[in-house]
C-alpha cells in the first residue's frame, strides 16, 4: 500500500542533451533532432547509459515502480506520435497548444496505424535492468488527436479512435514484454475538457481493450517549468471515475488540491502527486507524510500510490534525486502508521 512511483520522465544528463534547448524549444510535438549532443552513431549507446543512471537513481531513492526515465525521448509525445503510419514524414502540420497559441504538430494525411513496435526495445531494456516493478508510458489517444493537423479523417472522434487502436497494439506488445504498469498520458483532458467529454472515454476504452496488466491514466496541468499557476482546478476529473483503467494519476502538490479530491475518482485507485516540481527547495519527509495523510481520510491505503506531480525532466538531477528520496521516506512514515 502507498506504493511510490514516478510519472515517467527523469532528468536527461547534460552530456546527452543541450540543456538550453530542452527548455527553450518547448515540449516537442514533432521531431527535434537538434536536442541531442551525441551524434547519431553513438546515440543508442549513450541513451542506454543514461537509462541505467535513471533506473539506479530511482531505485536508490526508494521508488517502488520505476521507468526508464524516458531519457531516449525528445518529449513524452513526439517519439510515439511521429513514428506512426499515416503521419507525414515530409510535412509538418499546424495545431493549437494548450495556451491557445499555434504549435508545430504531426500532420495526418493517411490512415493512422502502427508500422512497428515503438517503445518495445526501450521497455525490454528497462525490464532487463530494473530490480523493481516497471512502468512504461505512451501518449493517450485523446491527446494524440488534439495535437494533430487532421487532413484525413472526417472528424476528431474518428481520429481519436484510430489513434486508440494504434495505442492498443503498442500496449499489447509492452504487456507481453513483462512491463508491470502501462500508463497513458492525457494532459489534454485538462486542457480541452469540452472535447474530452465527447470522445475521451470511448477512445480510452479502445486503447485499453484486452489489456490485463495494471493500467494508469495520467492527466495534468502541464510541466511546472511552463505552468506556474495551477489554481483553476481540474475541469475534467469526475468523469475519470468511469475511465477503463485501474489507476488515475493527478497532480496535487503544486495546485494544492484538498485531500478530498481523491474521493471524486472512486472506485478508481489514485496515484497522487505529492512533489511540487515548481518548488526549488526539497520537501521534507514529514511534509510528504502530511499530504498523504490528508488523502487517506478519503481513500483506503491499498488504493493510493504517490509520485511527483508530473514528469521530472526539467529538474536538475540532484534536486530530482533528493525529492524522490523525500517522497519515499514520507510514504514509509505513513505506511508504518497504517
Amino acid at each position: 500500500m502507498i506504493t511510490t512511483t514516478v510519472m515517467g520522465s527523469y532528468p536527461q544528463p547534460r552530456w546527452l542533451v543541450h540543456e538550453e534547448r530542452l527548455l527553450g524549444d518547448g515540449v516537442a510535438r514533432v521531431r527535434n533532432e537538434g536536442l541531442w549532443k551525441v551524434g547519431a552513431d553513438d546515440l543508442s549507446e549513450a541513451i542506454e547509459a543514461a537509462t541505467l543512471v535513471a533506473i539506479a537513481d530511482q531505485e536508490l531513492a526508494g521508488v517502488d515502480i520505476v521507468t526508464d526515465g524516458e531519457v531516449g525521448r525528445e518529449s513524452y509525445f513526439n517519439h510515439f506520435a511521429c513514428s506512426l503510419g499515416g503521419v507525414s514524414k515530409s510535412e509538418i502540420g499546424v495545431g493549437v497548444n494548450r495556451r491557445g497559441g499555434t504549435a508545430e504538430v504531426p500532420l495526418v494525411n493517411g490512415a493512422i496505424h502502427r508500422e512497428f513496435p515503438i517503445e518495445l526495445e526501450a521497455a525490454r531494456f528497462l525490464v532487463a535492468h530494473a530490480h523493481r516493478q516497471t512502468k512504461v508510458t505512451v501518449p493517450g489517444p485523446f491527446t494524440l488527436s488534439q495535437l494533430a493537423d487532421n487532413r484525413y479523417y472526417a472528424d476528431q472522434r474518428a481520429l481519436a479512435i484510430a489513434y486508440a487502436e494504434a495505442v492498443n497494439a503498442e500496449l499489447r506488445d509492452l504487456e507481453a514484454a513483462g512491463v508491470d504498469v502501462l500508463q497513458l498520458d492525457e494532459p489534454y483532458l485538462q486542457a480541452n475538457s469540452t472535447a474530452a467529454a465527447d470522445i475521451a472515454l470511448e477512445a480510452l476504452g479502445v486503447a485499453t481493450a484486452g489489456i490485463t496488466a495494471q493500467t494508469c491514466l495520467h492527466t495534468c496541468y502541464g510541466y511546472a517549468a511552463y505552468v506556474k499557476d495551477k489554481s483553476d482546478g481540474y475541469p475534467f476529473l469526475d468523469p475519470l471515475a468511469e475511465a477503463p483503467v485501474d489507476w488515475v494519476a493527478i497532480e496535487s502538490a503544486q495546485p494544492d488540491l484538498p485531500g478530498a479530491t481523491v474521493s471524486r475518482l472512486a472506485p478508481r485507485k489514485v496515484v497522487l502527486g505529492v512533489i511540487d516540481l515548481g518548488r526549488e527547495s526539497i520537501e521534507t519527509p514529514e511534509e510528504i507524510a502530511d499530504r498523504i495523510r490528508r488523502a487517506l481520510d478519503h481513500i483506503a491505503p491499498e488504493n493510493l500510490a504517490v509520485s511527483p506531480d508530473c514528469g521530472m525532466k526539467y529538474l536538475p538531477r540532484e534536486r530530482a534525486r533528493a525529492k524522490l528520496a523525500a517522497m519515499a521516506a514520507g510514504a514509509a512514515i505513513v505506511r508504518a502508521e497504517c
